[in-house]
């Protein structure tokens, strides 16, 4: 099956024309344009979909689970840019340490631990590569 097959080509022309339009596109605006463009262009936009689901998930301080949420996708982006291409690991702890603060503001501090584990085994395979 082709992959182009799968791919909204009208979203993936909207989300550009977002991007370059003539005015700065709200974090919002950026989010949901990454959203649609990781699909085709993974390597160039999984690093900013996971810096820019954090700072989105700040419009969200007074409801807890969306900035959970937000948070948990920007390690799933994270993740995902750690398979595709190796020496990223510094994303993925920045990305897994807001979603530890959060689970920690919702005290959830046994999910919060299995993060703060994971933080440190990312930190001690990196120091020694």
């Amino acid at each position: 099956m082709n992959h182009s097959a799968n791919i909204n080509h009208d979203a993936v022309l909207r989300a550009r024309v977002s991007l370059l339009g003539s005015g700065k596109p709200t974090v919002r605006q950026r989010v949901a344009a990454y959203r649609v463009l990781v699909q085709v262009s993974p390597l160039a936009y999984l690093s900013r979909l996971a810096v820019d689901l954090i700072k989105y998930s700040g419009e969200f301080a007074d409801r807890p689970e969306i900035v959970r949420a937000l948070r948990a996708e920007s390690v799933s982006a994270a993740r995902r840019l750690c398979e595709l291409e190796s020496g990223r690991e510094r994303l993925l702890v920045s990305s897994l340490t807001a979603l530890r603060d959060q689970l920690n503001l919702m005290d959830r501090r046994e999910e919060a631990d299995g993060v703060t584990k994971e933080i440190i085994l990312l930190e001690s395979a990196s120091g020694s590569a």
